[in-house]
């Protein structure tokens, strides 16, 4: 960890544009950025002292940089694993805190996923108002069990990744079954990173099939088929009420 991705806001130009400057590798995911996709509007407010470091934090987690990568990009699954990288530092825990982020964000859309994480006590705690978020794969509060270190570094493999090159979840497999995840090469088609599981999804109120009120509905689907089918759940008024690994 870099003393700038622990800068906290100060006054002078240069400490915020060392801010800047690392929440846009932070969040975005170590990118270049070039000057064309720079948040002119929300750097100048943040500079001013209008916003905080944790609201220019939501503006770049909200833009549609980030969710042209991560969101339209990439599968439910890697998009909440890299949230929980990229906003709170560290891995998700477990299959439960992945499934009720893919439900939220089908449910409240993608600015109620994305405020979960900000407005979190977790994040409250981790990083205040002023702190740039840091990963934080050797703290314990973050990682509370042994395998969340290993969790961790599956996800962050140093300086020179860039996370929207890797499309597929890193970590499906490994959280279904509690367990230490094989740390292979990064590329978008990492052999057991999920492409070839199926997940089981829990429906209830979905206008297809004849269904009556009240009655629920599950889903067999395989991980590469998981963004269209959460899709069409959502398109025919579904609530979805749980998301397993099959």
């Amino acid at each position: 960890m870099t003393d700038v991705m622990n800068t906290t806001f100060a006054n002078s130009v240069d400490d915020v544009d060392a801010v800047i400057r690392a929440v846009y590798k932070q969040v975005l995911g170590n990118p270049h950025v070039m000057e064309s996709e720079r948040l002119i509007a929300a750097e100048s407010k943040l500079t001013n002292g209008e916003i905080s470091v944790r609201e220019f934090v939501r503006i770049v987690a909200k833009s549609d940089f980030y969710r042209d990568r991560y969101f339209s990009s990439c599968a439910p699954y890697r998009f909440v694993e890299l949230n929980f990288l990229h906003l709170l530092g560290r891995a998700p825990q477990d299959q439960r805190e992945v499934s009720e982020h893919i439900v939220r964000c089908v449910a409240e859309g993608y600015d109620a996923e994305i405020d979960s994480y900000i407005d979190s006590e977790e994040y409250e705690t981790a990083f205040g108002e002023n702190t740039v978020p840091c990963y934080r794969g050797k703290d314990s509060a973050a990682n509370p069990k042994q395998v969340g270190y290993n969790h961790m570094f599956a996800l962050d493999r140093g300086a020179s990744q860039v996370d929207s090159s890797v499309k597929a979840s890193q970590l499906v497999y490994a959280l279904a079954t509690n367990s230490s995840s094989k740390i292979s090469a990064s590329t978008a088609t990492v052999i057991g990173s999920g492409t070839e599981k199926r997940f089981k999804i829990l429906v209830s109120g979905a206008n297809f099939d004849n269904n009556s009120p009240g009655t629920t509905t599950e889903f067999i689907v395989p991980a590469n088929r998981m963004t269209s089918k959460i899709q069409s759940i959502s398109r025919s008024s579904g609530k979805i009420l749980s998301i397993k690994v099959a």
